[in-house]
């Protein structure tokens, strides 16, 4: 998780605007997570298309791309540009999607998300303090990320150099304890509506296991 700076996000919808070229946001890990509109109802930063992922069809092998009317009449059936897949319009992705959506259809699932999430970031961010261990902790809304680095994570560059041989070791602690972080450094970590609170401190009591036997 790299958050993008104040105004980056602002000035490249200027400047593809002055040009007249196309801003495309890529929500396929943003998109209904951040919110139910996405990253770009969070930065008030609205693209010409936006690419979607499987969190529409509840976790099932399922896409999707939108945008402004005048782009979209190009797209076949209603204009020339052919596009179809194997799975478009597979009915159990198509029910599953329809459920999803109606669950996140209520405003307070976000709130009760983000909150849970930032407990859980502070409680880490306590255990990376008492361990002294050389890391930080990227957040928004229910993703997250621990960075294995010294400084403040910004972009590419900063990211690139984390620790990732420390990371290795701290995943592999985390998997012989039963949780199941995602096994690179640069991946997010995401907090769902299931996870209880006893899950939870499951969890937190690991991370500072993992990190305590490094």
């Amino acid at each position: 998780v790299v958050t993008p700076q104040k105004g980056f996000l602002n000035e490249l919808r200027e400047i593809t605007k002055k040009y007249e070229s196309l801003l495309i946001f890529d929500e396929v890990i943003t998109g209904f997570r951040l919110s139910k509109g996405g990253a770009q109802q969070i930065f008030d930063v609205y693209p010409d298309i936006t690419c979607l992922g499987k969190i529409i069809g509840g976790g099932l092998p399922v896409g999707a791309f939108g945008g402004r009317k005048e782009i979209m009449k190009h797209i076949a059936p209603d204009g020339p540009v052919y596009q179809a897949g194997t799975l478009s319009g597979n009915p159990l992705a198509m029910a599953a999607g329809i459920a999803t959506l109606k669950l996140l259809g209520s405003k307070s699932v976000y709130n009760k998300l983000e909150k849970t999430t930032v407990n859980f970031v502070e409680e880490i961010r306590g255990i990376i303090t008492k361990l002294r261990i050389k890391a930080c902790v990227n957040q928004i809304g229910s993703m997250f990320t621990i960075f294995f680095n010294e400084g403040e994570i910004f972009n590419y560059e900063t990211a690139t150099s984390s620790n990732t041989k420390f990371f290795s070791k701290f995943f592999k602690n985390l998997l012989s304890a039963g949780i199941m972080f995602p096994p690179s450094q640069f991946e997010s970590v995401f907090i769902s509506t299931v996870h209880t609170e006893k899950e939870l401190k499951f969890a937190l009591n690991s991370i500072y296991k993992a990190l305590k036997d490094i």
